[in-house]
Parts: structure tokens; C-alpha cells; sequence
């Protein structure tokens, strides 16, 4: 038994000098480790897996076992902080909670008065995971206050609609019946740094004779660990995914009875896909026609085929389809119907919670408030017909992970813009805040955590005390509320009462059981998966079946059917980048010690790291007289990003590689994000980071 547990209670816990404490990693990751946290005289010396979770099962990544280093951090800001020097140069006061408190409130409502209530902007990501740190108390706030509502759509919207256009729900194969599968295909994903307990599924798949292809723009550790590694040109994935389906059709290996009874538009699907010959295939992506052979039969004719989706492909401008031209594939050859059979992008749906009682979008005096896609938000601060005033920032650094981010700094520097940032540290973008608010960990606060790959929901509840005067987001935008005047018994309501709230959601069957007094007695409940056994006869498409082609898209103006469509900017499967100026694709996926900018502060992750590096092929190095290790400058009309070249060929020719998001560094240009457009995707208004293109000089 955790030693927790066996004391009992909240608060003995938190002010219990030693033990071996339960907690959950709250970062944007699919595994959302259980974790165990150890304590020596009242502080974490160290961070371990809990064994006894079905998952996770005590394997944690490097990340998380040095969180204590995050909590702990000599440059966390422990309190309120008020800009005294201008934006950007990191110069401030401290000052009292009840003046920042007295200040933010004040300036909101002469704004409100001025202005209105939606010149004043949230900007919030999932940089803490916790059902309450982004869903909850804060959105009670901002809807209150009549506020401008921000799509969150920097990750995974295009991918999702993609998905959805097909199954209609973000769920798909359970994790735990992977290890059934004979071909296990990730594509686009880099697993190993980012979803390491489905590497160990596929390992015990593996043991059974299964093989592991990894489809991907650049052989990342992932790619380095398949059985096979297929390179091909970025944003020309869904070709491959119909030329798979031309060769299935073709030879016979699409499962005919599957598709009369479980899927529309099949018929109309052979036919399209015969112009996706391996040959044009192969002229689109730069895979040789014979490995298209080779993988389209590999498929067709394994017993059990499960497809791991990854995030990068849908940050293109044809992300959705992208996705969606994938998510058909189960479908021609009815692996729905296999155990580990099927394909996953994001199990997310399976436990959607009740959120309108989290967010109270009933408290919200203009429900028609516009709409700021954070994609845009430079763009966004350059409007100049009801500008907004104000932006508040917390869970996130628009700064580093925001598109084009030149355009955004010069936004947040404007003098009139007050901003407030709610964060462990002085960010990039805290840099530019009139106030910065202190955070508390994970660790120090009561939140919900469900992950969106497996099927478990876990609590966290505080294992050490709120550092220095820092405070959750319930706790500030509670406090917040109240002192602007609002009166609702929603800003008054406790954590544990939302948790309530939260998981009282009829609608979703598979919430059924999972409660906050079991959550409290067993620290994770698995959901009630018993609704997926017969998910296929009442898909939640228009058509109520598998949708191969789907009439809602052609409405839309988009292609019905899985189609391959060029990017607006990069690979056109003819030439390399569109035009001379700037002929290589660059792309900026997760490295193995930061998730995007979270880590990137701290030394021990920086020193595994060393510096932001450019991969580049050596054909392209050649062409550019760049050395292994020299110092280059990628650049565009949009900005530039300095790195040290790394020539290797995990690529193919006309790609530029560098992973990770750093913070800027002292005279170094080294956001990867000043290089890539704010444009949105084909679908879901999402991030196109991938389709950029960059040239290539020394410095």
C-alpha cells in the first residue's frame, strides 16, 4: 500500500516530511504515466513509475523521473510580478497578490467599459493536461466576462476531423490489443520520445512474430527501431494511403463483405483510386514503386493490421485529408472486426466529460462572442477594427510554439496590449507581460487526468505544498471572479465538486462507474469499455456507417473521397519547394528531452540536448558548401532560425530537419516557429507547422 494512502487525507500528505506519495504526469503526452513521487524532509527527491498501473506499469521517460528539477527550478517565479522596464527585457517587481489582484480586475473593467468585454482574449494550450488547470474554473471566467473565445486548434483539429470524417469519433484501438497484431504501421509518429508504453506493446507484439513498419518523413528513434523504415517527401502521405488502397482493390485483398455492410461510398472508392497507380505514387512521394508493392501487400494479407497515427502528419495544409485518406484503410480490409485489428489517432472520445457543467458556457452574457483562432494570434494583435486590448496567457508560450512567431512577439510588444501570464516561469512570452502570476506544479494542486491514447481516468491530489505564493488556476480564477463582482456559486465551488460535475455526463456510456470516490480509493478507474463491442452498428456519421465518402465534405467544398492534395507551400510531388527562392521543406517535430517548449528552461535537458542542430541531407550540404557541425541560418521571408548543421541521410534530398522548440537563446534566433505560416488546414482550422519552406546558408 502507498504510504499515502495508508495516512489518509489531503492534508497529511502534503505536509508529511517522508513517503512514497501516488501523483500522475501532467504533461501533454498519450500515456499519462501513473507515478510515484518520493519525499525527503517535506521535498520530492525523486519521481518513479507507480508498477501497479495496468498501463504504464512503472516506466516513466526521462522527462518525467527529473521533474523534481522543474519544480524546483532557481528561476521558477514564485510571485506576483509587475513590469517595470520595457516589453521583452525581463525587468520586474515584486508586488502583492492583492495588487495584481486590484490591477487586473481594474484594467478589465474600464475595458470592459471602453472597449468590451471581447477585447479582452484568453490564450490557453494543454502545457498541464489536468482536466481543471485548462477546462474548468477558468472557463467559468472568461464566458462570465463575455470575453473573446480562442479556438484551441494548434494541434490536433485537423487530424481529428480528419478522423472523424470517416469513424465519426475520436476513438479507435484499444492499446492493450495491439500485441494482437501480425503488421503494426506507425506513421508519422515518433513513439519512442513520445508515446514510449505503445513501443512496449508493439515489442510484445513483436515477440509474436509481428512486424513493425514506420512510415515518416525523417528517421527519427523511431524510425531507427523498425523492422522497416520508409522515408518519403513531407505532405505526401494520403497518396500513399490511396495508392495502398489502389493495390488492395486491384489484387483482390479488400474485404468485400466488410465494406457492403459497415462502410458507404466503397464502390465509388475503387473506382477513384485507379489513377493511383505505385508509379505516381512513387513520382509523389519518393518511395520506389516496388516498396509501394511490397507495402500495400504486406497489409492486405496480414491476419491482424493496427495503424498508429501520428501528430505531425496533420500539420500540413492538407492535414485532415491526410488523415482521413488513413483512417480509411481498416475499413477495405475490415480490421475493425480483429482483435488489435483497426487504426487510432486519439482515443480522446472515450472520455469525454461533461463539460458545459466544467465551463458554464450558460454564465456567458454573448453567447455570438467572436472567435480567435490561436493559430492567427499574430495576426490577431495586428487588427486594428476592435483590437483587442488585452491578452491572458496561462498553460502555454505562444512566444516559442505559436506560428510565425516574429509576427506574434511584435503583437505582444505592443505598449497599449496588457497582457498577464499565469506560469512556472519567465517565459518568452512572460518576458512581454505587464503582470506575471506564479503557478503551482501538478504536484501541488487537485486536478482530473484522462488520457487520450489509453483508457484509464486518474486523480491528483497535492503531494507537497503550493510553492512560494504560487496558485492553480481554479484558485486564481476563482479569486478572480469574485473580486470583479460575480456572484454565481460557480466561482465559489471546490475542486473536488467540479471533478463531480465533470463525471456525472450520462451521455458518454463509457464514464459509467468512474466516479470521484472510487478515483480517491483506487487513484486510477479504468472506463467502461463495454460499448465499444458493438461501436461499428451505430457510428456517429451522418450515414451511421464507415464513411469512405462523405457528403458532409463535398458540401464543405473538400474532396469526398481519400484524395492526395498538393501543399499550398513545399513538396508538389513534381519539383522539391515551389519555386527557386526557397527550395527545401523544413520540419520542426518534438525532440526526445523537451515536449515542445516545456523542459527547454532547464539545464540538465538543455545539456542532453546541447543546441538546436539542422539535419541536412548531404546531396543538399553538397549543394551549399555546409559542413558537418558548421553554424547555419535557415531562413525565409518570415524570419530566421540559427542552428548548428548535422549532415546525415535519414531524410530524403530537398527535406531540412531540426528538432525541438527552444527558447530564444542569448544573441541566437533559435525559435524554429519564426520560419513557418499561420495558414490553417484543409479541415478543423488547424496548425500547418510542416508546410514551410526554408533555404540554407552558412553563417
Amino acid at each position: 500500500m502507498i504510504e499515502a494512502e495508508a495516512q489518509g487525507g489531503e492534508d497529511k500528505v502534503i505536509h508529511q516530511e517522508h513517503g512514497v506519495f501516488p501523483a500522475v504526469c501532467p504533461l501533454d503526452c498519450p500515456d499519462t504515466c501513473s507515478l510515484l513521487l518520493h519525499k525527503e524532509n517535506g521535498k520530492i527527491v525523486k519521481v518513479t513509475g507507480n508498477p501497479d498501473h495496468p498501463i504504464t506499469q512503472g516506466a516513466i521517460c526521462n522527462k518525467v523521473r527529473n521533474m523534481a528539477h522543474r519544480v524546483y527550478h532557481p528561476e521558477r517565479v514564485l510571485y506576483p510580478l509587475r513590469r517595470t522596464g520595457p516589453k521583452g527585457a525581463g525587468l520586474f517587481e515584486r508586488i502583492s497578490w492583492d495588487e495584481a489582484i486590484r490591477e487586473i480586475t481594474d484594467r478589465y473593467k474600464a475595458l470592459i467599459e471602453s472597449d468590451g468585454p471581447e477585447s479582452i482574449l484568453p490564450y490557453s494550450f494543454y502545457g498541464n493536461m489536468g482536466i481543471l488547470s485548462v477546462d474548468g474554473m477558468d472557463r467559468r471566467f472568461f464566458n462570465r466576462l463575455g470575453a473573446s473565445k480562442l479556438k484551441q486548434s494548434i494541434c490536433n483539429s485537423a487530424g481529428n476531423e480528419g478522423w472523424k470524417s470517416v469513424m465519426g469519433f475520436n476513438g479507435g484501438t484499444v492499446p492493450e490489443d495491439t500485441v494482437n497484431a501480425d503488421v503494426i504501421i506507425v506513421w508519422g509518429g515518433n513513439i519512442v520520445s513520445t508515446n514510449m508504453h505503445q513501443v512496449v506493446l508493439a515489442e510484445k507484439a513483436r515477440k509474436r512474430g509481428a512486424k513493425v513498419v514506420v512510415i515518416d518523413v525523417h528517421k527519427n528513434q523511431t524510425g531507427q527501431w523498425a523492422d522497416w523504415f520508409i522515408p518519403l517527401h513531407p505532405g505526401t502521405d494520403a497518396a500513399l494511403a490511396v495508392g495502398i488502397m489502389h493495390v488492395l482493390f486491384r489484387d483482390g485483398l479488400a474485404d468485400e463483405a466488410f465494406m457492403e455492410r459497415y462502410t458507404i461510398g466503397h464502390e465509388e472508392l475503387r473506382e477513384h483510386v485507379k489513377t493511383y497507380t505505385p508509379e505516381y505514387v512513387s513520382s509523389v512521394t519518393g518511395i520506389p514503386a516496388e516498396d509501394v508493392e511490397k507495402l500495400a501487400e504486406l497489409y492486405g494479407r496480414a491476419g491482424v493490421s493496427y495503424i498508429h497515427i501520428g501528430n505531425g502528419l496533420q500539420h500540413h495544409d492538407n492535414g485532415g485529408m491526410t488523415v482521413r485518406s488513413i483512417a480509411a484503410l481498416p475499413a477495405l480490409t475490415g480490421q475493425w472486426l480483429k482483435r488489435g485489428g483497426g487504426a487510432a489517432k486519439s482515443n480522446g472520445g472515450y472520455n469525454s466529460m461533461n463539460s458545459e457543467a466544467l465551463e458554464r458556457p450558460d454564465l456567458r452574457p454573448n453567447p455570438g462572442a467572436r472567435t480567435i483562432n490561436m493559430n492567427r494570434i499574430g495576426e490577431a494583435l495586428a487588427m486594428t477594427e476592435n483590437p483587442i486590448r488585452s491578452v491572458f496567457v496561462y498553460c502555454s508560450n505562444p512566444l516559442v510554439v505559436a506560428p510565425d512567431t516574429e509576427r506574434v512577439r511584435e503583437g505582444f510588444a505592443r505598449e497599449d496590449l496588457f497582457t498577464v501570464v499565469h506560469d512556472l516561469f519567465m517565459t518568452d512570452t512572460a518576458k512581454y507581460a505587464d503582470i506575471v502570476l506564479p503557478a503551482t506544479s501538478s504536484f501541488e494542486s487537485t486536478d482530473l487526468y484522462a488520457s487520450y491514447w489509453h483508457q484509464y481516468v486518474q486523480l491528483q491530489e497535492p503531494v507537497i505544498p503550493a510553492q512560494g505564493e504560487s496558485k492553480s488556476n481554479v484558485e486564481l480564477f476563482s479569486l478572480l471572479g469574485r473580486a470583479i463582482g460575480f456572484e454565481e456559486e460557480a466561482f465559489r465551488e471546490s475542486e473536488e465538486e467540479m471533478i463531480a460535475r465533470a463525471l456525472d455526463y450520462p451521455d458518454n456510456p463509457y464514464l459509467n462507474g468512474v466516479t470521484l470516490d472510487r478515483l480517491k480509493a483506487e487513484r486510477h478507474v479504468k472506463l467502461d469499455m463495454m460499448p465499444l463491442e458493438s461501436f461499428l452498428d451505430r457510428l456517429p456519421t451522418p450515414s451511421g456507417r464507415i464513411e469512405l465518402y462523405s457528403a458532409r465534405l463535398a458540401e464543405a467544398g473538400l474532396p469526398p473521397l481519400p484524395t492526395y492534395v498538393p501543399l499550398k507551400e513545399g513538396y508538389d510531388g513534381l519539383r522539391r519547394g515551389r519555386g527557386n527562392r526557397y527550395p527545401l521543406m523544413f520540419i520542426s517535430p518534438p525532440n526526445h528531452n523537451f515536449l515542445n517548449s516545456t523542459f527547454a528552461n532547464v539545464e540538465k535537458h538543455q545539456k542532453m540536448e546541447k543546441e538546436p542542430t539542422l539535419q541536412i541531407h548531404p546531396e543538399d550540404a553538397e549543394q551549399r558548401g555546409i559542413a558537418d557541425g558548421d553554424p547555419v541560418i535557415v531562413f525565409n521571408d518570415r524570419g530566421t532560425y540559427e542552428a548548428r548543421a548535422k549532415v546525415v541521410d535519414k531524410m530524403l534530398p530537398g527535406t531540412v530537419v531540426s528538432q525541438g522548440l527552444w527558447w530564444e537563446g542569448e544573441g541566437r534566433k533559435q525559435r524554429a516557429n519564426a520560419l513557418t505560416p499561420d495558414r490553417l488546414a484543409d479541415m478543423g482550422e488547424g496548425a500547418t507547422f510542416f508546410s514551410t519552406v526554408v533555404e540554407v546558408k552558412r553563417t
